[in-house]
Order: C-alpha cells, then structure tokens, then sequence
C-alpha cells in the first residue's frame, strides 16, 4: 500500500495521521513462514520536521505462530511494534546509500507494507521458549521430553577418554 506524503513533505510543521490495515496474513523470517494469529491496524503519524524531511511515528500489535527452538511445539508469541523513523525526499538524498536504506520510499511515497515488514523484523524475538524449563526434544528419537521421558540411553561418553577406551578395546582378547 503505498501512502502518498508530498503535502507533509512540503507543507513545513504539517502532521498527518493514518490508520492502515495490515493485509499479510503470513510473515517470512529467515526463510520461514510465520501464521499471523491477530493483528491490529496500523496507526501512524506523518510530521514534517523540516526541509524535505518527515517523521514517521506509529505501533502495531501482532500475535505471531513460531515454533519453539527446543521441542518445535507452536507457540503464540505477541509483537508490540513501535516505530519512530526520519524519511527524506527524494530532492534531498544525495549519496546512494541513503536512498539504499529508505528502500521502502518510491519517490514520494511510503510503501508501508514494506516499512511495517522492516519493522517487524527489528522487533523479532531471538529466541521462542513454550516455557523457560522446555526439556526439548530426545536426540536418538525426536520425542518432546516435556510430555515425558523416552526411554532412550542418554549417556554421553567423555570424548577426552576416547584415546583410552582404544587402547583396550585393542588388548582385548576376541
């Protein structure tokens, strides 16, 4: 959805006020794809704060499906995004690597799907936990620990006595 913003941009201390509706109903991180559970619109404010210059201020609220790092059980991980965020017209970008980083500006206007995405992904959790004790899952079978214990040897050996254990594995009469 693209948001035409030339008056703000040329209109000194004119504000704006916005409230978009978020349309993905899927959100794509590192290559995955998270459900979207809720989502509230997107409030957003536009104010000029000088000579081709505007402000973009604003939140949206999102419940996200992501998987649990240790046992991949879903979990409902809500997203309180805030943003604050200084734009430049197109006529005062000098370098390419402003205009690289406002990619979500096409002239005049605000792509804001894009802007929210980039957001979002600023705001992504490092780690998703179903709880802070989640046992994980067993290496030898992939059976969840939280729902109960598999049966399988967990017994890891020393991989400092490997050298030994050889040596008399060797002398071991067949």
């Amino acid at each position: 959805m693209l948001i035409n913003l030339t008056d703000v941009f040329t209109s000194e201390g004119k504000d704006r006020r916005e409230s978009l509706t978020y349309e993905p109903n899927h959100y794509s991180y590192m290559g995955n794809e998270y459900q979207i559970r809720e989502k509230s619109p997107v409030e957003m404010e536009f104010s000029n704060i000088g000579t081709g210059k505007v402000m973009i201020k604003g939140a949206i609220k999102l419940v996200l499906e992501i998987p649990c790092d240790r046992c991949l059980q879903m979990v409902s991980v809500p997203l309180e995004v805030s943003f604050e965020q200084e734009v430049l017209s197109p006529d005062v970008i000098t370098e390419q690597s402003e205009r690289d980083e406002q990619e979500f500006m096409k002239g005049y206007e605000l792509d804001a799907e894009a802007f929210v995405n980039s957001e979002i992904l600023v705001n992504m959790p490092v780690k998703v936990l179903c709880k802070p004790d989640c046992k994980g899952i067993c290496k030898q079978c992939g059976h969840n620990l939280n729902e109960g214990d598999c049966g399988c040897d967990t017994f890891v050996p020393d991989p400092r006595m490997a050298a030994i254990k050889d040596i008399f594995n060797a002398n071991k009469e067949v």
